[in-house]
């Protein structure tokens, strides 16, 4: 383990992560909303403690290894989304404790949009802004963008992707060098960003809302500036412009690199996974539709239609927006929603959950074992498409559901513990976890009631879920740390 490297790297992290505060202070200074010193403070201590970690092993030269990189990823999400809470908790409007600052800002850094805040409409433009921008950081990766920068600092950077990446397959490159592939896809993560911002503003939103929105729609954050979310502007429009852009982002990016590479969309229909995907969004939209017409919770065939594709693709792509009260509508509808939020984005994206590629495997693992049983001697391949696949990765898949299903169990056994009821308890884990956002139950709107043991355990969940749980567990064992 280079200990002088990770402490070097964290430093130089650090500080570059100090200058995403800057804008807020612009959008301060020009509203004149009192909340600029909030982030000159934050920006102060980000700056001086990835000064302070860096300067005393500036010369160090080493090369980073693979263990390095999983220490590197862990330590930089832990310690920014820490100095990522700063301006919460110096800000009279709104003032929070560490706990719920801690809480906010990872929320928005690992765009599970899961929020401690109530009346945000009261909330200064720049606190709006900040939680907004925290979400683009984190949903391509703050670590992919030094991942491009690092080179040009003598610093390797495929151990970061490595351990960055979401999804099983981790070792893909779309260019010969990691630098290029880092620069292509945030690249063309901009690209789709300002592309949403420029619908939404022609669709009716404000400039401000606009760019806050497409933000958190490209991160599939699901923060708003509004208290009723989407349903703030109550345009179909708007909806179907969110409903666009989040499954574009809820699709792997590698996709869109090829796309735009080839000048063709043939990749996306032959790429399993994704017609998964869509398939898997299109099922469950018609499935809520019919039972939203049934129960008469909508009578207006469009209205319901929209309503439910709005909220498939949101809670599925794990954005976490909203036009209506799901949590309140009748029969399986919020739990199935619950339950899309596990399977429905796709690895390379900003989206969050187990994965389709996941799902995908594990069904496929499941027909094998099923030939096995009625064909005792055949060799039986799991394929994706025409392509077998490696053992290693059916491996891995099954060590990650089994490891994710059983933490889901103990955090929310632990939720229990706190004296929440079973609704309340599986629907905040899944939330957080599955990087979605909202629950059902008592965490339907806001997360404020919980206790602050609540909120630690469901701040390492979002954790767990951004990290795609091997990276944050791997650093807990001990053969990480022998020799």
């Amino acid at each position: 383990m280079r200990l002088a490297t990770v402490q070097r790297i964290l430093g130089i992290l650090l500080m570059i992560f100090s200058v995403t505060m800057v804008p807020p202070m612009l959008v301060s200074i020009w509203t004149g909303d009192g909340a600029l010193l909030d982030f000159v403070y934050g920006f102060s201590i980000t700056l001086f403690l990835g000064a302070a970690i860096w300067f005393p092993v500036r010369n160090s030269k080493e090369h980073l290894r693979v263990r390095d990189g999983f220490l590197i990823v862990v330590l930089f999400w832990t310690v920014l989304g820490t100095c990522g809470g700063t301006p919460f908790m110096f800000s009279d409007n709104p003032h929070m404790n560490f706990t719920d600052a801690v809480f906010e800002s990872i929320s928005g850094m690992t765009t599970t949009g899961a929020t401690i805040l109530t009346k945000i409409e009261g909330l200064p433009d720049s606190i709006l802004y900040y939680r907004q921008q925290l979400q683009w950081w984190g949903g391509m990766g703050i670590i992919v963008l030094a991942v491009a920068i690092l080179p040009m600092l003598g610093i390797g950077g495929m151990q970061l992707y490595r351990a960055e990446t979401p999804g099983p397959m981790k070792d893909a490159k779309l260019t010969p060098r990691i630098k290029d592939t880092a620069k292509a896809l945030w690249y063309i993560y901009l690209g789709i960003t300002v592309s949403c911002a420029i619908a939404y503003k022609l669709a009716g939103m404000s400039f401000f809302d606009a760019i806050g929105h497409s933000f958190a729609t490209v991160a599939n954050g699901g923060f708003s500036t509004h208290d009723a979310s989407m349903g703030h502007f109550n345009s179909p429009v708007i909806e179907w412009v969110c409903i666009f852009f989040m499954v574009i982002t809820g699709a792997n990016f590698s996709l869109h690199f090829i796309a735009l590479r080839y000048r063709s969309f043939k990749c996306f229909w032959r790429d399993s996974e994704f017609k998964t995907y869509i398939i898997i969004l299109g099922f469950v939209s018609v499935v809520i539709a019919i039972m939203l017409l049934i129960t008469s919770t909508y009578t207006d065939i469009n209205d319901a239609i929209r309503t439910s594709i709005f909220h498939t693709v949101s809670i599925g792509t794990t954005a976490g927006f909203a036009t209506a009260p799901f949590a309140q509508w009748p029969t399986f509808i919020p739990v199935l929603l619950m339950f899309v939020g596990f399977i429905a984005g796709c690895s390379g994206s900003t989206a969050g959950g187990i994965k389709t590629i996941r799902a995908l495997l594990i069904y496929k693992m499941g027909i094998r074992e099923i030939l096995r049983i009625i064909h005792p001697n055949a060799q039986i391949l799991v394929k994706l498409g025409r392509d077998p696949v490696n053992d290693r990765v059916i491996d891995s898949v099954w060590g990650f559901f089994s490891i994710y299903t059983i933490l889901f169990v103990i955090m929310m056994l632990m939720l229990m513990a706190t004296g929440l009821d079973l609704i309340t308890s599986f629907s905040a884990v899944a939330a957080c976890i599955n990087n979605v956002g909202p629950g059902l139950g008592g965490v339907a709107t806001h997360f404020a009631d919980l206790s602050d043991t609540s909120k630690w355990v469901l701040t390492f969940a979002m954790l767990l879920g951004r990290l795609e749980i091997f990276t944050l567990l791997v650093i807990l064992t001990p053969a990480f740390w022998r020799r």
